[in-house]
């Protein structure tokens, strides 16, 4: 079934690091067909700068990596969870 034949998803956006700073929140609703329709409203919701670390993310679907899947192919289940990862720094010196 193709996206736009699909009916919208309700579930959960969940932010970490600066992505959570960015967004101000650490989780918001869904609502979409697909990764992009929810991406595209959580990006109308917030500023520049949001859209701007959400740019350089990467993101879980119910656990699963989307990887360099275009978000437009990647269907939202209802009831699911969107992770929103910005790169991480870290490890030992």
């Amino acid at each position: 079934m193709a996206a736009a034949e699909r009916a919208a998803a309700a579930g959960t956006i969940r932010y970490w690091a600066a992505a959570k700073a960015a967004a101000g929140t650490a989780e918001e609703p869904y609502r979409g067909a697909t990764l992009a329709d929810a991406l595209a409203e959580a990006r109308a919701r917030h500023d520049a700068e949001f859209a701007r670390v959400l740019g350089r993310c990467s993101f879980l679907v119910d656990g699963t990596p989307v990887g360099t899947r275009e978000h437009a192919s990647v269907p939202l289940p209802d009831g699911g969870t969107v992770e929103v990862l910005p790169p991480f720094a870290g490890g030992s010196a």
